[in-house]
């Protein structure tokens, strides 16, 4: 567990509590501060891992797009008629696009979860936040 002298926030904590004003809880005030510091660094975190999950999806869409595209060049090289390669073709092409549309919709699904997880991160500390300085200010 950190203790206050290892915190980042040893130094402006011990500033802070050098300037006294009456009727304010400068303790209070500045453990607010540190929950929404670690509020943010939360939502960065959640963000991050979205993102490295993000780019995992990507990379296997990619590996799958590759060897789909190679096992569709061996299917056409076996050759036949060419109405059955056209039909064989045709029939290639609206696969892919229709993977590459559900592909499409996975990543900004993701994209989209990820951004609601990191913004209700914040908006809760916001909402927590309001109440801590509505009781500061009621008189004692």
């Amino acid at each position: 567990m950190e203790t206050e002298a290892t915190t980042p926030f040893a130094d402006v904590t011990k500033l802070i509590q050098q300037f006294k004003v009456p009727g304010l809880d400068m303790a209070q005030i500045i453990e607010s501060r540190r929950k929404d510091m670690e509020a943010l660094i939360e939502a960065n975190k959640a963000t991050y891992e979205a993102m490295q999950a993000l780019a995992r999806r990507q990379t296997e869409i990619l590996t799958q797009a590759m060897q789909e595209i190679q096992e569709s060049a061996k299917a056409l090289a076996a050759g036949g008629s060419a109405a059955a390669d056209l039909a064989k073709q045709t029939e290639l092409v609206r696969g892919g696009y229709q993977k590459a549309l559900a592909d499409t919709k996975s990543l900004a699904e993701m994209a989209r979860k990820s951004q609601t997880d990191a913004m209700d991160i914040i908006t809760q500390r916001a909402t927590q936040s309001l109440e801590e300085m509505k009781k500061l200010m009621q008189p004692n």
